[in-house]
């Protein structure tokens, strides 16, 4: 008799919490979400169809690249990155690994991602979008004392792409991201609730925080960024929704106040706040311009030395 009140208990216990499940099937998404017990019953409802999967699907981002290694996180995952010219992508440096942690990285190289552009829907990521790769190129102090430092990497395509409604690049920043109550934007497939990418692409409007108080939150916490100046963060949006696994290379997109114009503000770098951390942490572009420049003028260690000498000579002659 105590065998079976054992055995009864726990089937309820299994019951309830399939109907848990169940309740949260459309939970996935880029981010999720925590429920308001003060908000209404019709409007719960509104949004639970809008915002329970973690963000509101998305049109076509037309700068949004698929950087994919496999459909497993376990096997690498799959992430998000940013096309910034007609034959570069620009990535997280630890998209490009099975094992992300600095310890597992160092003394491996890089694997060479698939590249899907103008898709929306995971399924559209087949033959037909994507684009070969001709090379990746980490930032060279990546993870030099932590797993999070100078997390960036630029990817070279093959050939340059046939730009259009569904692809275009998305500009580079002309000045650090304005950090007093801007909001951004950023794309991805990343985990919803039931830790599953999400099928088609979401977006998120998230505000952008002052350094300082993300760095007080994560400051001294194990597997967290320590934020520094070649950093920025957004906390979660107004409903709760955030970044989750897999939406990490991303770009934040930003419009200038002034100009209007809309530019890639930071490379989302930590996407592991979902449930568990109020911040995402980005790399700051505006940081890493020289960088990049130097990456896609195709530059040597020999080029900054034969420009110097070339401008010397011209000046001399005067």
């Amino acid at each position: 008799m105590q065998r079976m009140d054992f055995f009864n208990m726990w089937f309820s216990l299994a019951v309830f919490l399939l109907a848990a499940v169940a309740h949260m099937a459309h939970a996935e998404g880029t981010g999720v979400i925590w429920k308001n017990p003060a908000l209404p019953a019709s409007r719960l409802a509104t949004l639970r169809s809008k915002r329970m999967t973690g963000g509101t699907l998305a049109p076509h981002v037309p700068w949004q690249a698929m950087v994919y290694l496999a459909d497993s996180i376990l096997d690498g995952g799959l992430a998000g990155g940013a096309l910034i010219s007609d034959r570069w992508v620009l990535t997280a440096g630890r998209n490009l690994f099975v094992r992300k942690s600095r310890d597992a990285i160092q003394g491996t190289q890089p694997v060479i991602p698939k590249v899907y552009l103008g898709i929306r829907g995971r399924q559209e990521a087949n033959a037909s979008t994507e684009v070969a790769v001709e090379k990746v190129v980490l930032h060279p102090h990546f993870q030099n004392t932590s797993d999070w430092d100078h997390n960036l990497a630029l990817i070279q395509l093959k050939e340059p792409v046939v730009m259009g409604d569904k692809v275009a690049p998305i500009p580079l920043p002309e000045r650090g991201p304005d950090l007093t109550g801007n909001d951004g934007v950023l794309a991805g497939w990343g985990w919803g609730a039931l830790f599953t990418y999400a099928p088609d692409l979401k977006y998120l409007r998230l505000p952008l925080v002052n350094q300082n108080t993300c760095q007080e939150e994560y400051k001294g916490i194990s597997y967290r960024p320590t934020v520094d100046d070649d950093m920025f963060c957004t906390e979660a949006g107004r409903f709760g929704d955030n970044v989750c696994t897999g939406d990490s290379g991303g770009a934040l997109a930003l419009r200038d106040p002034k100009s209007g114009d809309v530019y890639a503000a930071g490379i989302l770098s930590y996407d592991n706040a979902c449930r568990t951390n109020k911040f995402g942490v980005y790399m700051k572009i505006s940081s890493y311009l020289p960088w990049i420049h130097s990456v896609i003028r195709g530059d040597t260690e020999r080029s900054s030395t034969l420009r110097s000498a070339a401008m010397s000579k011209m000046l001399s002659w005067q």
